[in-house]
C-alpha cells in the first residue's frame, strides 16, 4: 500500500501540484543545448557576421577612395581641359594678329608695287613723248629745209605756197 499510495501521491502531486525534478531536469537540458548552440552555431555566424561587417567596411573604405581618386582625375583633367581652351584661343588671337599683319604687309607691298608700276609707266610716256616730239621737230626741220629750198628755186603766190604746204604735208603723211 505504501508503494501504491506513493504512486497515488506522486500521481496526485504531478496532477496538483509542481514537478521540480523535472523542472531542473528540463532547465538543465537548455543550459546544454545554449552552450552547444553557443559553441557550435552561434559563435560560427558570429564569426561569419564579423567577417562580413569587415568585408563590407572594407569594400566602403575602397569605394570611398575610388571616389576620391575618380574625384581627382577628374579634377585634373577639367583643369587641363581649360589649358587647352585658353591655349587654342590664344593660338586662334596669334593666328588672327599674323593674318593682320601679313594682310596689311601685302597691301604696302601692292600699293609699292602700283606706284612703281605707275612712275615707270609715267616714265615711259614721258620717254615716248620726248620721242615722238624729237621726231616731229626733225620731220618739221627737214620740211621747213624742203620747204626753203622750193621757196629760193621759185617765187611762189599765195595760192602756190597753200599749195605746196599742203603738198609737203600729205608726202609727210605718206612717210610715216
Amino acid at each position: 500500500m505504501l508503494t501504491s499510495s506513493l504512486v497515488l501521491g506522486a500521481a496526485e502531486q504531478a496532477t496538483h501540484g509542481v514537478n521540480f525534478g523535472d523542472i531542473i531536469f528540463q532547465l538543465a537540458m537548455f543550459l546544454i543545448l545554449l552552450a552547444l548552440l553557443k559553441k557550435f552555431a552561434w559563435g560560427p555566424l558570429m564569426g561569419i557576421m564579423k567577417q562580413r561587417e569587415e568585408h563590407i567596411a572594407n569594400e566602403i573604405n575602397e569605394a570611398e577612395q575610388s571616389r576620391l581618386e575618380v574625384k581627382k582625375l577628374l579634377d585634373e583633367q577639367q583643369s587641363i581641359l581649360k589649358e587647352a581652351r585658353l591655349e587654342a584661343q590664344n593660338l586662334i588671337e596669334n593666328a588672327k594678329k599674323q593674318g593682320d599683319v601679313q594682310r596689311d604687309e601685302i597691301i604696302v607691298l601692292a600699293r609699292t608695287e602700283a606706284e612703281r608700276v605707275k612712275e615707270s609707266a609715267k616714265l615711259e610716256i614721258e620717254q615716248q613723248k620726248e620721242k615722238a616730239v624729237a621726231a616731229i621737230r626733225d620731220q618739221v626741220a627737214s620740211l621747213s629745209v624742203l620747204i626753203a629750198s622750193k621757196v629760193i628755186e621759185k617765187e611762189l603766190s599765195v595760192e602756190d605756197q597753200e599749195k605746196l604746204i599742203n603738198e609737203y604735208i600729205q608726202e609727210a603723211g605718206e612717210e610715216r
